[in-house]
């Protein structure tokens, strides 16, 4: 039975103090349920952004540069990323258990290099996988206009519709054939369509006049890093898709492959998160 001894009756009811407004920092996801919004605040911070350090590459590409020792180099990185996105088996292998971070799980299982046609790919990690794994979002590959296409949005459907049942957020990721134009007609198309189909995130490559395809698209952005180019480049990039509406970067090959990881990865947070102007970010990145 309950202490009935010392309980006090309730007096103070605030009567005329109307309840605090509830804010969401995150685009489009403000009516989503309370265990999915906590697995998008752990990924997007207050100012609504977010830096994702990818190391999944090796799912079809194998080894690469700044990728051959997964458990040297991602445990010394990864205090200054707020989500790492990753395959399991890199996670199993290589991330500490008390790690705080955000994880977005790679959940799709997709072609290799060695393959000319790159877009089918099946979705390799069932939902029991990720909650075990503590994802706070599966990341789905999508091929959009590729001969792959309705394979790889039957996969997302189905991970939507796992993850809107167990409070998962979706992670769409466009992908770039050799056939497809980086443009904003098609990116807005592609990022669009994979909200449309139910995506809470989508991340795409940055181009030009990409406040286009934000504005256009429902559900946050974070753009991807793409391949290796000069770190003052890659800082640049990262502001003006910040500037342009972008709600974070996912970079991989853009900070294991700098000169200097560490300082890479800190110098794309000025950016991110202090919004620091890229020439400044680059100085400090020199210095550190």
């Amino acid at each position: 039975m309950a202490d009935k001894d010392g309980n006090k009756l309730a007096k103070d009811y605030g009567i005329g103090t109307p309840p605090p407004a509830r804010t969401f920092q995150v685009k489009g996801l403000a009516y989503k349920d309370w265990g999915m919004q906590t697995r998008l605040a752990k990924i997007f911070q207050d100012d609504g952004h977010t830096i994702m350090l990818a190391f999944d590459h090796g799912y079809i590409m194998g080894p690469t540069a700044g990728l051959e020792r997964l458990d040297l180099v991602i445990p010394t990185l990864m205090q200054y990323a707020d989500c790492l996105m990753a395959t399991r088996g890199a996670l199993r292998s290589c991330i500490p258990a008390n790690c705080r971070k955000a994880i977005a799980l790679r959940c799709t299982a997709d072609a290799s290099v060695l393959k000319d046609d790159m877009s089918a790919g099946i979705l390799g990690v069932d939902i029991e996988d990720a909650i075990r794994m503590n994802a706070d979002c599966m990341a789905v590959q999508c091929f959009i206009g590729a001969s792959g296409e309705i394979g790889s949005l039957e996969n997302l459907t189905k991970a939507v519709n796992l993850g809107e049942r167990y409070g998962i957020p979706i992670l769409g990721v466009t992908a770039v054939g050799k056939e497809m134009e980086r443009t904003p007609k098609y990116f807005g198309l592609a990022t669009r369509l994979l909200a449309e189909t139910g995506a809470h995130i989508i991340k795409t490559y940055y181009c030009e006049d990409f406040e286009k395809v934000t504005s256009a698209c429902p559900v946050p952005i974070v753009i991807a890093g793409g391949k290796k180019i000069p770190e003052r480049d890659a800082l640049e990039m990262a502001y003006r898709a910040i500037s342009e509406g972008a709600a974070g970067v996912d970079m991989g090959r853009n900070v294991l492959q700098a000169e200097k990881p560490a300082a890479m990865l800190q110098a794309i947070h000025m950016v991110v998160h202090e919004n620091m102007k890229p020439d400044k970010a680059y100085k400090a990145y020199q210095k550190l």
